[in-house]
């Protein structure tokens, strides 16, 4: 049977593979029209889920549930605003390092004393998030540079991702897979207000739309494993191993795209995979 260290591994690989999709889809059409098809369609996914698998619907699984859902819609749309505004060389890895501390943070809080060990892979994972989503830019290339409003962009898109990790831990453990419903339920009203506020009410077509249908197919697994993950580990074990998730991003891009890996993002690379080892151990 897979352990939890195993489900969270699969999460990050599930959301690393989803990034890199949904970047691969936005190069075509705007981001927030991929996410429009995205997410309501991972919301029916999990809700056949959570119907097969049942569990009890209560307050604290609506609640939490939604609090997840709004935290993680409006931390990708905040982190998405600061590259736009920013550059990405600084964005990335401190939204990256922050959504990876906050849950850390709250677990030493709610009590939580990982081993020795483990805390130091801990420590280890978040240098390897820093240095796998830096990101150098290009050559010759004009970036916009940084200024408050981006670092406040920046660190509030970091809070919120790590957010979610908090409020699905906190779900009741006989909740099945309800509050992930509610999650989505919630993502899906943002999604959609702000696609109708921006204009981009409308479903990209094509390529594009089997794109985005399979970036639901691998938000619900990667959802799915990073609760189960949460609910059997403790909360700064588990959210550390998901936070690897840029490396199957990066992966990807290397070994489909052809891009150019940096010296740096191997470096994180080889770290991540001490870092696992330390955990796991």
């Amino acid at each position: 049977m897979i352990g939890s260290q195993g489900l969270a591994l699969a999460s990050a690989t599930s959301f690393g593979i989803s990034d890199f999709v949904g970047g691969v889809a936005s190069r075509r059409v705007a981001a927030l029209r991929v996410v429009l098809v995205s997410t309501p369609v991972s919301m029916v996914m999990l809700g056949g889920l959570a119907l097969i698998g049942g569990g009890r619907i209560t307050t604290g699984a609506i609640i939490l549930g939604m609090l997840g859902g709004l935290s993680q819609a409006l931390g990708i749309w905040w982190f998405y605003a600061a590259m736009a505004a920013g550059p990405i060389s600084v964005v990335s890895p401190l939204a990256a390092v922050v959504d990876a501390s906050v849950p850390v943070c709250v677990g030493r809080v709610l009590g939580e004393r990982p081993g020795l060990l483990a805390s130091a892979g801990i420590a280890l994972a978040l240098g390897a998030v820093v240095l796998i989503s830096w990101h150098a830019g290009e050559e010759g290339v004009k970036r916009p540079g940084l200024n408050r409003r981006v670092i406040w962009l920046t660190v509030a898109s970091g809070v919120a991702l790590g957010l979610n990790f908090v409020f699905l831990d906190r779900t009741p453990s006989d909740a099945g897979l309800w509050p992930l419903l509610f999650a989505r339920a919630a993502a899906t009203v943002l999604v959609v207000v702000v696609a109708a506020a921006s204009r981009n009410l409308r479903a990209p077509t094509g390529t594009p739309l089997r794109l985005a249908f399979l970036i639901a197919l691998l938000d619900t697994a990667a959802n799915v494993t990073m609760l189960f993950a949460l609910q059997l580990s403790l909360l700064s074990l588990a959210s550390v191993l998901i936070s690897l998730y840029p490396a199957a991003t990066v992966f990807l891009a290397v070994a489909l795209l052809r891009e150019r890996v940096r010296p740096r993002q191997v470096a994180g690379m080889v770290l991540a995979a001490a870092a696992v080892a330390m955990i796991t151990g």
